[in-house]
């Protein structure tokens, strides 16, 4: 696979034909929902995964290539039927398809395996679209998505989406317990090999692990080339609750969190800004610069949504954890505004301070990583997290252009805490980076700081009161508690679009 990217980004870019059938780009959002798979028409129903599939239409236009690859190594295309999918009320529009024998063309794919309970087969892995592709462990319901790749998505004359044209499955075994796919990547300016091997989270744990190993080729100049792409939703939160909806909090995720090579743990609180784009980064160098990133959704309280469909309670959050040394870059932070849940406003990704030139000779990126999707358990933390960024003043009363902001921080660190005769004080450490002067900051115990995550620890709140400086530009704090040496949290980094976007 990794030759058939690489002879591709050596030919000229040339876009695959959409679907034969004009009546499914036609089919609008409603009649693209009422073509259904039949679950009894399942691949592999006799093995721990089952494979079920998506038809092409609407703004799925492009149909995939999927090979099976066999136990001996043997390769061979999978042909779905028409007859697998009710077509609902668009037969009549498609008469070719509703011919005996008649093949149908498909988008995309799901994998089924028991992760909640050993008789029903819940959906683990979806691939649709682009090169997008999400995962639940048990317990979760589907939210923020991954991709292959993000290209230009800032930066440059405009966002790129290279897709995942073909495929190949590797059939599995009877005890199987984790699923092998590849995949090839088209586009433009991008060429790519990838390998997926997937690990179902079932109970108690529930954390899916997908690893992937990837080999680029650049066929043209990329400004930003996001590499492990996670893309979610914020619409609104306790920093930034939204008038007139009864729901206290709508997201898929809440917080970007990174894990440096220094060690450093960092935390920050997601935005919907009321215009334009709002993009921050964090750069970072010297040796394993970075040991991973994610969009997590922190807030696993159901009282903290209100919402019997949604059920915001249950998304995954997604972790990337490098494998082997990615070199200097920066983890780059998109945010945009979103009048509704429907849009996707959110996407992080990294982005390495170097690239080899397009064209001939070819160097190939290579890049591995872990992706984790996980609930409540988070594969690694620190020993203090931020519960909370709640903004706004009580019964005192702002003072001129003054934000204010209480920030909860729980977790066993602070469990740990020393207090009374002859115990040093826990004290913040508070910087304004940018925009912004520091006029009060005081900490004090919180006996409940834990119950944003379902239980009722105890942690401490850090208040802070802060002049803006100028109105048409952002904001960047940052904030960490300390007890003598000991560093006992996370860096808490806000940063806020300029007031003109915020306003409320």
């Amino acid at each position: 696979m990794a030759e058939q990217a690489r002879a591709l980004a050596l030919q000229p870019w040339r876009d695959a034909p959409p679907s034969r059938h004009r009546a499914l780009l036609d089919l609008s959002y409603d009649d693209y929902r009422d073509i259904r798979f039949r679950p009894e028409q399942a691949l592999w129903q006799d093995r721990p995964f089952e494979l079920m599939f998506f038809h092409a239409g609407r703004g799925f236009s492009q149909p995939l290539q999927i090979e099976e690859i066999d136990a001996q190594g043997r390769v061979q295309p999978l042909q779905v039927p028409a007859s697998a999918f009710d077509y609902g009320r668009n037969a009549a529009k498609l008469p070719a398809l509703m011919r005996p024998g008649a093949a149908a063309e498909v988008a995309g794919f799901r994998l089924h395996t028991a992760l909640n309970r050993p008789d029903y087969r819940d959906e683990l892995i979806v691939f649709l679209g682009a090169s997008y592709f999400r995962a639940l462990g048990a317990g979760q319901q589907y939210g923020l998505s991954a991709r292959g790749l993000a290209v230009d998505t800032t930066g440059g004359q405009g966002e790129e989406f290279p897709r995942f044209d073909r495929f190949w499955l590797e059939k599995p075994a009877p005890d199987a317990t984790r699923m092998t796919l590849y995949a090839r990547l088209v586009g433009p300016r991008v060429t790519g090999a990838y390998r997926f091997d997937i690990t179902p989270g079932r109970r108690p744990e529930g954390t899916t692990r997908v690893d992937v190993q990837a080999r680029l080729f650049l066929r043209g100049r990329v400004a930003t080339l996001g590499l492990a792409p996670l893309t979610s939703m914020f619409l609104s939160g306790e920093n930034q609750p939204r008038p007139g909806d009864f729901r206290p909090e709508v997201h898929d995720s809440d917080g970007l969190q990174i894990l440096t090579g220094r060690g450093e743990w960092i935390w920050r609180p997601l935005n919907n800004p009321r215009a334009g784009a709002f993009v921050t980064s964090f750069r970072l160098d010297g040796p394993q610069a970075l040991r991973g990133f994610g969009l997590l959704q922190r807030d696993r309280r159901f009282a903290s949504y209100e919402d019997l469909e949604a059920h915001y309670e249950r998304r995954p959050s997604a972790w990337v954890e490098p494998r082997g040394d990615w070199g200097p870059g920066r983890v780059e932070l998109l945010q945009f505004q979103t009048p509704d849940e429907t849009h996707d406003n959110i996407a992080a990704y990294w982005v390495p301070e170097t690239l080899p030139a397009p064209g001939t000779p070819l160097q190939p990126i290579d890049l591995a990583y872990t992706l984790h999707w996980f609930g409540e358990q988070p594969p690694a933390r620190p020993g203090g997290w931020t519960v909370q960024t709640r903004r706004g003043h009580g019964y005192d009363t702002a003072q001129g252009d003054e934000l204010q902001f209480h920030v909860d921080f729980a977790g066993p660190a602070l469990d740990a805490v020393r207090t009374g005769a002859g115990a040093e004080p826990v004290r913040p450490q508070v910087e304004a980076l940018a925009n912004a002067r520091i006029r009060e900051v005081r900490v004090q115990p919180h006996p409940q700081a834990g119950g944003q995550a379902g239980g009722q620890t105890p942690g401490w709140r850090m208040t802070l009161r802060v002049e803006r400086l100028q109105a048409d530009r952002p904001v960047e704090l940052r904030g960490y508690l300390m007890q003598g040496r000991d560093v006992l949290t996370e860096t808490w980094s806000l940063a806020l679009p300029p007031e003109g976007e915020q306003k409320r």
